[in-house]
């Protein structure tokens, strides 16, 4: 069963979209017996992506405090190539939607010219004394819509 792609409208198109990057070293307990990156590193590269694009943008404080902390409500990953020890990583990290209380993001990990993972998720901005959403600050949702260069109203 093949799974609707959100790569679109084409690879090399969508990979224009992203305005933040940053290499990744692959540690030797990220891959298995055959030098192989495990499929559950990529999660741990796509979670290093988001606090890496967070603080690129100064939110951390907005978007991981005492009163709310962001919680990823799913993720998934689109395996389309392999990966090894010695791979130079980049990952690509977008928001590609805001919306009250989340967002989504999403991830590409570059080996060189070769799309090999695609990833997206969901985060919800969530209250810590009431443990419901709560409203993504007016001033985060600005710094990334200017960031992403979002023309026109945030969605």
């Amino acid at each position: 069963m093949r799974k609707q792609t959100f790569i679109q409208p084409d690879p090399q198109s969508w990979l224009q979209t992203f305005h933040f990057s940053f290499p990744i070293k692959i540690r030797y307990c990220e891959t298995d017996m055959l030098g192989h990156v495990n499929n559950v590193s990529y999660f741990m590269y796509f979670e290093q992506g988001r606090i890496e694009y967070f603080e690129h943008l100064n939110l951390t404080d907005e978007l991981f405090s005492q009163k709310a902390v962001s919680v990823v409500a799913d993720l998934e990953c689109q395996y389309l190539a392999q990966m090894y020890l010695k791979d130079p990583l980049i990952l690509h990290v977008r928001v590609a939607e805001i919306g009250r209380s989340s967002m989504e993001i999403q991830y590409a990990i570059m080996v060189k010219d070769q799309l090999k993972a695609a990833g997206r998720g969901t985060i919800v901005l969530v209250d810590t004394a009431s443990g419901k959403s709560t409203p993504i600050p007016e001033e985060a949702r600005r710094v990334i819509s200017d960031f992403e260069q979002w023309p026109g109203q945030l969605t």
